[in-house]
């Protein structure tokens, strides 16, 4: 992945590199991502310096819940990784086994519906620091956990910047991947007409929807790395946060869509495009496109394109 470069325009017209640099104080990184971490990062702030106890000997630097309701570990670096990949790691193996304190932190600080909706399959970790070695970036890929390395930046002015450096999935372990399947089981039952009660399993379309879901994945895929994330509901594509979430609709042989866009920015079409904020709905973002043709894709690809570049 490139490094990220930053200009200003001087008062002779010309570009400038900003030329970036750490923070003085580690506290003082963490403070600023814990304020505005939805924003930054899509995650809903829970607890700070959060104790994990005498085995695992530590605070935990930042806990929060994304967006797709995964718990989550946050870990700061003002400088090289030095080990925060690895605290991380500690920290995560603790999480794991204080799932109803940390149920009862979600309930505490989010109310009990979002507590009852945690994601407990793939939880995840994400270490920020100013740099992180080639020997990390293979690392995460041969952990378990799904991973996020972020490498930030502080620029005169107030500016702050976060890289996505690298992203690791991470893998679920059997007896999550068996509870899994056992509910997808469930999710697509079928109903008294004998049709599935909702889409279908992670990653895959029905088949009435495989071919313009392919179209449609390239279109997803196209604007750079995207981690693709088939989760219980919908599938994310994210980068730093969610971009795009997809679900499937086969009854009515159509795919709904919801980017990262402000609806308002957007001349809304009944029928293809709609406004859901205030309106629940699976998935995340707030402009809705359904998708149930070729010229319907089409059409999207101008708003597809307005998210991933926004992000």
């Amino acid at each position: 992945m490139t490094d990220l470069k930053l200009f200003h325009l001087d008062v002779d017209g010309r570009d400038v590199e900003l030329r970036g640099s750490t923070v003085a104080l580690e506290v003082e990184l963490q403070h600023r991502i814990e304020a505005g971490m939805e924003a930054m990062l899509g995650i809903r702030f829970l607890a700070s310096e959060y104790p994990t106890g005498p085995w695992h000997r530590g605070r935990i630097d930042t806990l929060g819940l994304d967006e797709n309701n995964t718990p989550v570990v946050i870990e700061y670096k003002k400088g090289a990784d030095s080990g925060v990949m690895s605290q991380a790691v500690s920290y995560l193996s603790w999480l794991c086994s204080a799932r109803h304190e940390f149920e009862a932190l979600v309930k505490e600080r989010l109310g009990s519906e979002v507590a009852e909706a945690i994601d407990w399959r793939n939880p995840r970790m994400v270490c920020i620091a100013a740099s992180f070695s080639h020997h990390d970036r293979v690392a995460v890929h041969r952990l378990h956990e799904r991973t996020d390395l972020v490498r930030y930046r502080v620029f005169d002015g107030g500016l702050l910047s976060l890289l996505l450096i690298e992203s690791a999935p991470g893998s679920a372990s059997p007896a999550q991947a068996r509870q899994q399947s056992r509910e997808w089981e469930v999710a697509t039952r079928a109903d008294r007409h004998g049709k599935p009660s909702v889409q279908a399993p992670p990653g895959a379309a029905p088949a009435c929807l495989q071919d313009l879901y392919g179209e449609l994945d390239e279109a997803l895929t196209a604007w750079g790395e995207v981690e693709v994330a088939p989760l219980l509901h919908y599938i994310a594509y994210r980068r730093m946060v969610n971009i795009a979430s997809v679900i499937f609709r086969p009854k009515h042989e159509a795919i709904l869509v919801y980017l990262r866009v402000n609806p308002e920015a957007v001349e809304l079409e009944e029928g293809f495009s709609r406004d859901m904020r205030g309106i629940g709905h699976l998935g995340t973002g707030d402009l809705e496109v359904r998708i149930a043709s070729a010229n319907d894709l089409e059409k999207a690809g101008p708003l597809i394109r307005r998210a991933f570049e926004a992000a």
